[in-house]
Protein backbone atom coordinates (compact mmCIF):
# COMPACT_ATOMS: atom_id res chain seq x y z
CA UNK A 1 0.00 0.00 0.00
CA UNK A 2 1.47 3.36 -0.97
CA UNK A 3 0.55 6.96 -0.38
CA UNK A 4 0.59 9.41 -3.28
CA UNK A 5 1.09 13.16 -2.75
CA UNK A 6 1.25 12.83 1.02
CA UNK A 7 3.83 13.68 3.71
CA UNK A 8 4.69 9.99 3.87
CA UNK A 9 5.45 9.79 0.16
CA UNK A 10 5.68 6.51 -1.75
CA UNK A 11 6.44 4.30 1.20
CA UNK A 12 4.94 1.12 2.62
CA UNK A 13 2.27 1.79 5.22
CA UNK A 14 0.61 -0.21 8.01
CA UNK A 15 3.43 -2.75 7.86
CA UNK A 16 3.64 -3.96 11.49
CA UNK A 17 7.28 -5.02 11.55
CA UNK A 18 9.09 -7.05 14.21
CA UNK A 19 9.15 -4.46 17.02
CA UNK A 20 5.55 -3.41 16.38
CA UNK A 21 4.46 -7.06 16.47
CA UNK A 22 6.33 -7.67 19.73
CA UNK A 23 4.75 -4.60 21.34
CA UNK A 24 1.32 -5.66 20.07
CA UNK A 25 1.66 -8.95 21.93
CA UNK A 26 2.63 -7.16 25.15
CA UNK A 27 0.09 -4.36 24.90
CA UNK A 28 -2.82 -6.51 23.70
CA UNK A 29 -2.51 -9.96 25.26
CA UNK A 30 -4.62 -12.81 23.92
CA UNK A 31 -8.19 -12.56 25.18
CA UNK A 32 -7.47 -9.64 27.53
CA UNK A 33 -9.31 -6.81 25.80
CA UNK A 34 -13.05 -6.39 26.48
CA UNK A 35 -14.03 -6.74 22.84
CA UNK A 36 -12.99 -10.42 22.84
CA UNK A 37 -15.80 -11.43 25.20
CA UNK A 38 -18.26 -9.58 22.97
CA UNK A 39 -17.14 -11.44 19.83
CA UNK A 40 -17.21 -14.80 21.61
CA UNK A 41 -20.78 -14.18 22.74
CA UNK A 42 -21.95 -12.98 19.33
CA UNK A 43 -20.32 -15.93 17.55
CA UNK A 44 -21.34 -18.61 20.06
CA UNK A 45 -24.15 -19.86 17.82
CA UNK A 46 -22.07 -20.00 14.65
CA UNK A 47 -21.93 -23.49 13.17
CA UNK A 48 -19.27 -23.31 10.51
CA UNK A 49 -15.83 -21.86 9.82
CA UNK A 50 -14.94 -18.31 10.85
CA UNK A 51 -12.50 -16.00 9.07
CA UNK A 52 -10.52 -13.26 10.77
CA UNK A 53 -8.89 -10.88 8.27
CA UNK A 54 -5.87 -9.00 9.66
CA UNK A 55 -5.68 -11.54 12.48
CA UNK A 56 -2.41 -10.09 13.78
CA UNK A 57 -0.74 -12.09 16.53
CA UNK A 58 -3.95 -13.93 17.42
CA UNK A 59 -5.47 -11.94 20.28
CA UNK A 60 -8.99 -12.75 19.00
CA UNK A 61 -8.30 -15.79 16.85
CA UNK A 62 -6.87 -17.89 19.69
CA UNK A 63 -9.87 -17.34 22.03
CA UNK A 64 -12.15 -18.40 19.15
CA UNK A 65 -10.10 -21.59 18.79
CA UNK A 66 -10.36 -22.15 22.54
CA UNK A 67 -14.14 -21.93 22.13
CA UNK A 68 -13.89 -24.84 19.65
CA UNK A 69 -14.58 -22.83 16.52
CA UNK A 70 -12.86 -23.62 13.25
CA UNK A 71 -11.00 -20.44 12.40
CA UNK A 72 -8.81 -19.26 9.52
CA UNK A 73 -6.88 -16.02 9.49
CA UNK A 74 -4.73 -13.93 7.24
CA UNK A 75 -2.48 -10.92 7.71
CA UNK A 76 -0.10 -8.96 5.46
CA UNK A 77 2.59 -8.91 8.18
CA UNK A 78 4.74 -12.02 8.32
CA UNK A 79 6.06 -10.89 11.72
CA UNK A 80 2.53 -10.84 13.14
CA UNK A 81 1.74 -14.21 11.57
CA UNK A 82 4.89 -15.74 13.09
CA UNK A 83 3.67 -14.69 16.53
CA UNK A 84 0.18 -15.97 15.81
CA UNK A 85 1.50 -19.35 14.69
CA UNK A 86 3.67 -19.62 17.80
CA UNK A 87 0.78 -18.68 20.09
CA UNK A 88 -1.51 -21.21 18.45
CA UNK A 89 1.11 -23.97 18.57
CA UNK A 90 1.73 -23.35 22.27
CA UNK A 91 -1.91 -24.28 22.91
CA UNK A 92 -2.00 -27.20 20.49
CA UNK A 93 -3.80 -25.40 17.65
CA UNK A 94 -2.84 -25.43 13.99
CA UNK A 95 -5.33 -23.16 12.18
CA UNK A 96 -5.02 -22.17 8.55
CA UNK A 97 -2.98 -18.96 8.59
CA UNK A 98 -1.71 -17.21 5.47
CA UNK A 99 -0.05 -14.02 4.36
CA UNK A 100 -2.66 -12.17 2.32
CA UNK A 101 -3.99 -8.66 1.88
CA UNK A 102 -7.48 -7.23 2.24
CA UNK A 103 -7.54 -6.30 -1.44
CA UNK A 104 -7.02 -9.74 -2.93
CA UNK A 105 -7.45 -12.42 -0.24
CA UNK A 106 -9.06 -15.58 -1.54
CA UNK A 107 -10.35 -18.89 -0.19
CA UNK A 108 -11.87 -21.83 -2.04
CA UNK A 109 -14.82 -22.16 0.35
CA UNK A 110 -17.23 -19.73 2.05
CA UNK A 111 -17.34 -18.91 5.76
CA UNK A 112 -20.19 -18.84 8.24
CA UNK A 113 -18.84 -15.62 9.77
CA UNK A 114 -16.15 -12.98 9.27
CA UNK A 115 -14.98 -10.90 12.22
CA UNK A 116 -12.78 -7.79 12.25
CA UNK A 117 -11.90 -6.47 15.71
CA UNK A 118 -11.25 -2.85 16.59
CA UNK A 119 -8.92 -0.98 14.26
CA UNK A 120 -8.51 -3.52 11.47
CA UNK A 121 -10.90 -2.04 8.90
CA UNK A 122 -9.55 1.50 9.36
CA UNK A 123 -6.26 0.28 7.88
CA UNK A 124 -7.96 0.29 4.47
CA UNK A 125 -7.30 3.97 3.93
CA UNK A 126 -9.09 4.49 0.59
CA UNK A 127 -12.87 4.60 0.14
CA UNK A 128 -13.03 2.74 -3.17
CA UNK A 129 -10.69 0.01 -1.94
CA UNK A 130 -12.72 -0.36 1.27
CA UNK A 131 -15.91 -0.82 -0.74
CA UNK A 132 -14.23 -3.50 -2.83
CA UNK A 133 -13.14 -5.28 0.35
CA UNK A 134 -16.70 -5.25 1.73
CA UNK A 135 -17.88 -6.86 -1.50
CA UNK A 136 -15.11 -9.45 -1.15
CA UNK A 137 -16.28 -10.18 2.40
CA UNK A 138 -19.81 -10.65 1.06
CA UNK A 139 -18.57 -13.07 -1.60
CA UNK A 140 -16.72 -15.14 1.02
CA UNK A 141 -19.76 -15.68 3.25
CA UNK A 142 -22.43 -18.34 2.96
CA UNK A 143 -25.97 -17.13 2.42
CA UNK A 144 -27.08 -16.02 5.87
CA UNK A 145 -23.45 -15.67 6.97
CA UNK A 146 -22.57 -12.99 9.49
CA UNK A 147 -20.13 -10.10 9.27
CA UNK A 148 -18.99 -8.44 12.50
CA UNK A 149 -16.76 -5.42 12.04
CA UNK A 150 -15.64 -2.67 14.39
CA UNK A 151 -15.02 0.83 13.17
CA UNK A 152 -13.24 3.50 15.16
CA UNK A 153 -15.22 6.66 15.80
CA UNK A 154 -14.65 9.43 13.29
CA UNK A 155 -13.72 11.52 16.33
CA UNK A 156 -10.23 9.99 16.00
CA UNK A 157 -9.67 12.34 13.08
CA UNK A 158 -9.47 15.22 15.55
CA UNK A 159 -6.65 13.61 17.55
CA UNK A 160 -3.45 15.65 17.30
CA UNK A 161 -1.42 14.60 20.35
CA UNK A 162 1.78 12.61 20.09
CA UNK A 163 1.88 8.97 21.17
CA UNK A 164 4.76 8.15 23.53
CA UNK A 165 4.70 4.79 25.33
CA UNK A 166 7.11 2.13 26.58
CA UNK A 167 7.07 -1.53 27.52
CA UNK A 168 9.51 -4.06 28.96
CA UNK A 169 10.05 -7.19 26.86
CA UNK A 170 10.42 -10.67 28.36
CA UNK A 171 14.20 -10.47 27.94
CA UNK A 172 14.38 -7.12 29.72
CA UNK A 173 14.70 -4.94 26.61
CA UNK A 174 12.97 -1.57 26.75
CA UNK A 175 10.61 -1.14 23.79
CA UNK A 176 9.37 2.35 22.95
CA UNK A 177 7.06 4.01 20.48
CA UNK A 178 6.86 7.63 19.43
CA UNK A 179 4.02 8.46 17.08
CA UNK A 180 3.07 11.74 15.46
CA UNK A 181 0.16 12.72 13.23
CA UNK A 182 1.62 14.14 10.01
CA UNK A 183 -1.53 14.75 7.95
CA UNK A 184 -5.30 14.90 8.40
CA UNK A 185 -7.64 15.09 5.42
CA UNK A 186 -11.17 15.85 6.60
CA UNK A 187 -12.58 15.57 3.08
CA UNK A 188 -11.45 11.97 2.62
CA UNK A 189 -11.68 11.21 6.39
CA UNK A 190 -8.11 9.98 6.33
CA UNK A 191 -5.20 10.39 8.74
CA UNK A 192 -1.49 9.71 8.34
CA UNK A 193 0.94 9.13 11.19
CA UNK A 194 4.60 8.31 11.49
CA UNK A 195 5.58 5.87 14.25
CA UNK A 196 9.12 5.23 15.43
CA UNK A 197 9.68 1.94 17.25
CA UNK A 198 12.91 1.44 19.21
CA UNK A 199 14.59 -1.32 21.18
CA UNK A 200 16.94 -0.36 24.03
CA UNK A 201 19.28 -2.71 25.86
CA UNK A 202 21.62 -1.74 28.70
CA UNK A 203 20.79 1.92 28.04
CA UNK A 204 21.89 1.63 24.40
CA UNK A 205 19.69 1.84 21.29
CA UNK A 206 20.10 -1.46 19.45
CA UNK A 207 17.27 -1.33 16.89
CA UNK A 208 15.00 1.29 15.36
CA UNK A 209 12.14 0.95 12.86
CA UNK A 210 9.97 3.60 11.20
CA UNK A 211 6.36 2.62 10.61
CA UNK A 212 4.19 4.94 8.48
CA UNK A 213 0.49 4.48 9.21
CA UNK A 214 -2.59 5.56 7.26
CA UNK A 215 -6.19 5.09 8.38
CA UNK A 216 -9.63 6.04 7.12
CA UNK A 217 -12.49 6.73 9.53
CA UNK A 218 -16.20 6.28 8.86
CA UNK A 219 -19.42 7.94 9.91
CA UNK A 220 -22.03 5.59 11.35
CA UNK A 221 -24.68 6.12 8.68
CA UNK A 222 -22.01 6.18 5.97
CA UNK A 223 -20.84 2.72 6.98
CA UNK A 224 -24.40 1.41 7.21
CA UNK A 225 -24.98 2.57 3.63
CA UNK A 226 -21.68 1.01 2.56
CA UNK A 227 -22.78 -2.36 3.97
CA UNK A 228 -26.16 -2.12 2.24
CA UNK A 229 -24.50 -1.22 -1.06
CA UNK A 230 -22.26 -4.29 -0.67
CA UNK A 231 -25.25 -6.62 -0.38
CA UNK A 232 -25.64 -6.93 3.39
CA UNK A 233 -28.92 -6.78 5.30
CA UNK A 234 -30.23 -6.95 8.89
CA UNK A 235 -27.63 -4.41 9.96
CA UNK A 236 -27.32 -3.63 13.66
CA UNK A 237 -25.04 -1.12 15.38
CA UNK A 238 -23.66 -1.36 18.92
CA UNK A 239 -21.60 1.08 20.97
CA UNK A 240 -18.70 0.15 23.22
CA UNK A 241 -19.13 -3.62 22.82
CA UNK A 242 -22.22 -3.50 25.04
CA UNK A 243 -25.12 -5.42 23.47
CA UNK A 244 -28.22 -3.33 22.96
CA UNK A 245 -26.44 -0.03 23.51
CA UNK A 246 -26.82 2.58 20.78
CA UNK A 247 -23.53 4.33 19.97
CA UNK A 248 -23.06 7.80 21.38
CA UNK A 249 -20.71 10.56 20.30
CA UNK A 250 -18.38 9.46 23.11
CA UNK A 251 -18.08 5.87 21.82
CA UNK A 252 -14.60 5.03 20.59
CA UNK A 253 -15.59 1.63 19.19
CA UNK A 254 -18.70 1.05 17.10
CA UNK A 255 -19.62 -2.49 16.12
CA UNK A 256 -21.64 -3.38 13.02
CA UNK A 257 -23.23 -6.75 12.47
CA UNK A 258 -24.72 -7.65 9.12
CA UNK A 259 -26.01 -10.70 7.27
CA UNK A 260 -25.29 -11.78 3.73
CA UNK A 261 -28.56 -11.95 1.81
Amino acid sequence: MTLQNSPLGNTSTNRYGSIAAEIYDIDKPVGALPDTAYYLARLADIDGPILEPACGSGRTLIPLLRARHTVAGFDPSEEMLDRCRAGCASEGFAPELSRQRFEDFSYDRPFAAIVLPMGSFTLIDDFARAMAVLRRFHAHLVTGGRLIVDIASIAWLAETGEDRRRWTADNGDLLTIEGKRVATDWLTQRAESLLRYERWRDNALVESQMEPMAQRYWGVEEFRLALEASGFAEITVTGGHRPGRTPTSAARAITFEAIRK
